[in-house]
């Protein structure tokens, strides 16, 4: 506790109430002489930014701080500037000098840190003085500034696509995919891809030569910069099958990796490749590659993690439900599993279903259908109802579950509950035997059943009508 204290009292000084004479104070301490001075009120000012203090009238005070060199007040000021450039343009236009000059600094990080907040001040009229200092740090000795420069392209073509195209940039983003840095390569590369997503033209053209600096790449870059690669491997298009197998033995190694990214991001890449191959035995080989992985991706312990490896999932057993038929156990629910997650396995569970597994996955859903969570017992009911349409040969046994669970619909006391297998009934009317003895039992107290569910009673009667 007395740590907690401590640390409070030690940053209480940069949250203060915004008035006049803080103002002033901070006026007269950015104006000090002693740098930290100015730091303290740097970080001050700062501070008062982040809960929404207004402190634009010192844009002209931390401007004249630009002019130190030490690289902790520069990221405090360009900070500020990208905060505030927007709201005063014209006074934003006095920092470009400082700009140009700290983009050609002797010490690369104060020559990248200028580069990254050139592309986050989104003013138009700064971005034609700052071409020069770009095309300069697109050159640098420094892969660090070369690979940050990559991305200011990246963002100055969301405030003047224009201006990029007449200056040449997209010319020079190809240039460096040549980079003898990977890192270097990667930015390249996540500008190209983010600027093709936004142009209404071509921007990536992939040639045979360029494949072959991102397949050398891919082995050297970080974990970040193999998705960026394999996110652009998966917008070419193959020249024929053997190419295709060809790229798809480069990276399956990707399929082991550690980070649930470069793995989705190497499967989309044999997903989008597999369409140019007609042989099926490899086909099938392939598809047993991509089943594991995918099973680990789920052993994550972090349900946000589960869930987006589930929507990608979901995404890949539309296309080959093949990958995964034979692990559908796998995505049975646990007790513990946050109900998104649990309605995205439900899903998957129906899309992987076949005759072979029916009686499991019917066994599952009649459980998730007797749960306390009305969304789980709603999600379950409606699954059982999708496998009935889904598999004929089977649709009988779906719906006979169907009718054992509204045989228990005297006991449901909770509207939304009621009003989801009321829904059920109706829906599949014409295939529970007793069907309107079943609505039948609502019928006498409607006037008492909330709005929902008396909705509920009138559609599921009118289908029943139709249906008999």
């Amino acid at each position: 506790m007395n740590i907690i204290k401590n640390a409070v009292a030690k940053e209480k000084k940069f949250f203060g109430k915004s008035n006049k004479d803080e103002l002033t104070e901070l006026k007269e301490q950015l104006a000090s002489n002693r740098i930290d001075d100015k730091k303290d009120a740097l970080k001050k000012v700062i501070a008062l930014m982040t809960i929404d203090k207004d402190v634009s009238k010192l844009f002209i005070d931390i401007i004249n701080c630009m002019q130190q060199g030490d690289i902790e007040m520069k990221k405090l000021v360009y900070l500020y500037l990208i905060n505030y450039a927007d709201q005063k343009p014209d006074l934003a236009l006095l920092a470009v000098q400082s700009f140009i000059r700290d983009a050609a600094d002797q010490n690369p990080l104060i020559r990248a840190l200028a580069v990254r907040t050139m592309g986050c001040i989104h003013v138009e009229k700064i971005s034609e003085y700052l071409t020069e200092p770009l095309r300069t740090c697109i050159s640098d000795p420094d892969p660090y500034v070369r690979k940050t420069a990559a991305m200011c392209i990246c963002k100055l073509y969301d405030i003047s696509p224009t201006l990029v195209e007449e200056q040449g940039f997209i010319d020079s983003l190809h240039d460096m995919i040549s980079d003898e840095n990977s890192a270097v390569v990667a930015n390249a590369v996540a500008a190209l891809c983010e600027i093709q997503d936004n142009s209404p033209r071509e921007v990536l053209k992939i040639s045979t030569s360029m494949l072959q600096k991102l397949m050398v790449a891919l082995n050297e870059t970080s974990e970040w910069g193999q998705v960026y690669i394999l996110d652009c491997l998966a917008r070419y298009e193959p020249r024929d099958e053997r190419e295709a197998e060809a790229i798809i033995e480069r990276i399956q190694a990707r399929l082991q990796h550690s980070n649930t990214a470069v793995v989705l991001s190497a499967i989309k890449v044999m997903m989008v490749y597999m369409e140019h191959i007609s042989r099926q035995d490899s086909i099938r080989s392939l598809v047993r590659k991509m089943g594991p992985p995918l099973v680990t991706l789920l052993s994550n312990e972090h349900p946000e993690i589960q869930y987006v490896s589930l929507r990608n999932i979901n995404l890949i057993v539309q296309k080959r439900p093949d990958v995964l038929q034979t692990e559908i156990r796998v995505f049975f629910c646990k007790y513990n599993d946050p109900i998104y997650v649990k309605k995205e396995k439900m899903d998957i569970m129906v899309k992987l279903a076949s005759e072979r597994n029916i009686e499991q996955v019917l066994t599952e859903f009649k459980g998730y259908a007797q749960e306390v969570d009305v969304e789980v017992i709603r999600k379950a009911v409606r699954s059982i109802g999708r496998l009935a349409i889904r598999l004929e040969r089977v649709s009988e046994r779906c719906v006979s579950i169907i009718g054992t669970l509204c045989q228990n619909l005297d006991t449901l006391d909770e509207p939304e509950a009621k009003s989801a297998m009321i829904w059920i009934i109706g829906e599949y009317a014409d295939r529970i035997d007793n069907s309107d003895e079943l609505l039948e039992t609502f019928l006498d107290g409607f006037d008492d059943e909330p709005p929902n569910v008396q909705l509920s009673l009138l559609t599921a009667t009118v289908k029943l009508f139709l249906m008999r």
